[in-house]
């Protein structure tokens, strides 16, 4: 059986949760804390387990007695001796009410084809869980996933070294980290290469990330666990909010790998950083001043934004200044539309490289590269995949700070180059376009019929599970007489 065939099968274990009420979200958190036991048996890892709190315990008992068990085992491994056990437990619960359920998920489980999973790689398996996750609507999860096709051509680019300190400040599920470890390991012949000392920097230091939502940290420990990235005592994951007192903690960085989340912060108000030189309450805005902070003197980052970020006024065009003169800024690739979880958002991504002796003056060009002009409508029928960027990666060079040899094409290509002087006249405006889009009616800017489709009947079974949700409680408010 294949990664792909057990991924759909596991999936599938989706429908068995649905009478308890669970959403693709919760169902995922599930079954990564079932997944964690069973896994730790495939991979010879069970001593982390205190003794009596493993797989075969859970598999051994029936009914409710299995149930009770489950739901106790829960809280004892949230405060397991082994830290990086305790993280991804600290306060799990359960939200299967049917002991029968809990019995068929996981019989289900064990009856996997696992020697095809650990053949294949159960990194493998587990990122194509959460890929599946993310391409579904109704989980809401594809705010904590950017496509594995941009994460792989940002680091291709980027390209991390062994000995950097690499960070992510909006980790996810922990795709940045693993793609660098990954290819930090097929550069230095997975380490082999290394001394002692630099393999145990590589494996406890070298990677490091900050997660605002729990159950998001959870699923990033997993996976960095599964792909063999030990991190700190507790995981290379922290939770934690990068624009409070909290982002702090976070070390200098040879790299910033991210894409930080869209929007404003919930609730309004400003991020509670003291060290901000602008003041905001747009995230990504925050994010981008952490970023530039937190490199080293000639440390490169490669982060996510959406539009607004390149031509908002007032703090935004303060922010942009302040990031060209502290860093060069050589490099701006405008997405298409279609491959993030919210339909219509138009992003980019900011390639930079932060002085080394100066504060001022760092930027004197920036190139463009326009990615989104004369572009397929992406979507579940027209994946985007690391082949649509090769034309990208290959106009950027082989100099991971931007300085390689490039060809502005003019007006009639994609690659385009902007002196900062020039950037200055527009008011410091990033938001340059100059290809003309061939498609009249913007079609790749709408959202895929069938996607849309399948908002619509979620939005509908949301509305109907609330529904029920009231009924079920107005015989307790009104009383039996009602």
């Amino acid at each position: 059986m294949s990664t792909q065939n057990i991924v759909q099968k596991l999936w599938s274990l989706c429908d068995i949760l649905r009478d308890d009420g669970i959403t693709y979200h919760q169902y995922v958190t599930e079954l990564t804390l079932l997944l964690f036991l069973k896994m730790a048996q495939e991979t010879a890892t069970e001593h982390r387990l205190p003794v009596g709190r493993r797989w075969a315990d859970v598999k051994s008992r029936n009914g409710v007695a299995q149930h009770i068990f489950y739901r106790e085992l829960l809280i004892e491994l949230g405060v397991a001796p082994d830290p990086l056990v305790a993280a991804i437990y600290a306060n799990a619960g359960t939200s299967i009410k049917e002991p029968r359920h809990l019995a068929q998920l996981i019989a289900d489980i064990d009856g996997l084809d696992w020697y095809s999973a650990r053949q294949d790689g159960l990194g493998d398996l587990y990122e194509g869980l959460l890929e599946k996750n993310a391409g579904e609507l109704k989980s809401g999860a594809g705010q904590y996933f950017t496509p594995r096709a941009l994460i792989k051509a940002m680091v291709q680019v980027i390209k991390p070294q062994a000995g950097e300190l690499i960070q992510d400040p909006a980790a996810g599920t922990g795709g940045f980290l693993i793609v660098a470890d990954r290819y930090i390991k097929d550069h230095t012949d997975d380490l082999f290469d290394l001394d002692t000392a630099q393999q145990t920097f590589q494996k406890q230091q070298a990677l490091v990330g900050m997660e605002l939502v729990a159950d998001a940290q959870r699923l990033a420990l997993m996976n960095c666990m599964l792909h063999d990235i030990e991190g700190g005592a507790a995981g290379p994951v922290w939770l934690g909010s990068t624009l409070s007192a909290e982002g702090l903690r976070l070390p200098k960085a040879d790299v910033i790998l991210t894409n930080p989340p869209f929007g404003t912060k919930k609730g309004g108000g400003l991020p509670t950083r003291d060290d901000f030189t602008y003041p905001t309450s747009n995230k990504q805005l925050a994010f981008l001043q952490h970023i530039h902070r937190s490199l080293k003197p000639g440390g490169r980052a490669a982060v996510v934004l959406p539009d607004n970020v390149l031509f908002e006024e007032g703090v935004g065009r303060l922010v942009r200044a302040d990031l060209m003169d502290k860093c060069n800024l050589h490099t701006v690739l405008r997405l298409p539309t279609g491959i993030f979880y919210a339909q219509g958002v138009k992003t980019n991504v900011l390639f930079f490289t932060k002085g080394k002796t100066k504060d001022t003056g760092n930027t004197q060009a920036v190139w463009f590269y326009d990615l989104r002009s004369n572009m397929p409508n992406f979507g579940k029928r027209t994946p985007f995949t690391v082949d649509h960027l090769q034309p990208f990666i290959a106009a950027y060079g082989d100099d991971a700070h931007g300085g390689s040899p490039r060809h502005d094409e003019g007006e009639n290509g994609r690659m385009r180059c902007f002196r900062r002087d020039e950037i200055a006249e527009r008011n410091d405006n990033l938001d340059i376009s100059w290809l003309k889009d061939e498609s009249a009616d913007h079609a790749e800017d709408l959202p895929d019929p069938e996607e849309l489709l399948a908002e619509i009947r979620s939005l509908f079974e949301e509305a109907m599970g609330e529904l029920e949700e009231l009924e079920a409680l107005l015989p307790a408010k009104i009383g039996p007489e009602v």
